[in-house]
């Protein structure tokens, strides 16, 4: 009894730290530094210009110009992907591309946080895979970066939706960075990078922060596939058009 009470009173503390944080700290828009909504860090004009795609292929969130059916861009429809389907929460334009960088190389957690938390809410209606893997960096990236961008988003998703993360998916080999390389020397780039070392759950989706060709997922997808996975989504921040 005594250890209920004390749970309760524990509780009732930091629901009132929360809220008297909140009204010293109010929320400030991390785009234009207006005051921000819904206890996001983001105003409400920057939130109605989130760059929100209308329809996109259902293999490679590629953005359509009319959805159909089948709901697959020209590319998916002649060739196969590892990758059973794509969601992408968002385009890679403003203001969601200023934000990203900003997470990315920039050490700005808290754009992270609130990417995040945009995820969730855009995604929040894709079907619960079994567990989320987050697309990992080699070791040396995750020594210069201090952290890894994709496990930042894939934590508080995971928390969210209640679905467990699974990080036994590593990148093995050091590859370099795929920004710099044309289409062809990304997939060559990643030969042999990803190796998982632990059994793979039937549903998995991976996580990451942005998408441009599709290799990485595509080489990860690969990987888990011959681990065992039965299906394999991606879900990404945003989607370079």
């Amino acid at each position: 009894m005594d250890d209920a009470v004390n749970l309760d009173e524990t509780s009732l503390v930091y629901r009132a730290r929360s809220r008297l944080s909140a009204w010293l700290f109010p929320p400030r828009c991390l785009v234009c530094a207006e005051p921000g909504v819904t206890g996001q860090d983001l105003c409400s004009a920057c939130c109605a210009g989130l760059p929100c795609p209308e329809a996109s292929c259902r293999r490679c969130a590629l953005p359509l110009a009319v959805a159909d059916d089948e709901q697959c861009c020209g590319a998916c429809r002649q060739h196969t992907s590892p990758l059973d389907e794509v969601r992408a929460a968002f385009l890679y334009a403003a203001p969601v591309d200023g934000l990203l960088r900003r997470f990315k190389f920039h050490q700005d957690l808290a754009a992270g946080r609130l990417l995040a938390g945009l995820m969730h809410a855009r995604l929040a209606d894709a079907d619960r895979p079994s567990a989320l893997i987050p697309v990992p960096l080699h070791a040396s990236r995750l020594r210069q970066r201090g952290y890894d961008q994709a496990l930042e988003l894939a934590r508080p998703l995971s928390r969210a939706l209640g679905v467990p993360l699974w990080q036994g998916l590593q990148r093995v080999r050091a590859t370099a960075p795929q920004s710099e390389l044309d289409a062809t020397a990304r997939r060559r780039n990643l030969r042999s990078a990803f190796a998982v070392q632990a059994p793979v759950p039937a549903h998995v989706v991976l996580v990451d922060d942005v998408m441009t060709t599709g290799a990485t997922l595509r080489a990860a997808a690969k990987t888990l596939r011959r681990a065992g996975a039965l299906r394999v989504d991606a879900w990404v921040c945003a989607r370079v058009p």
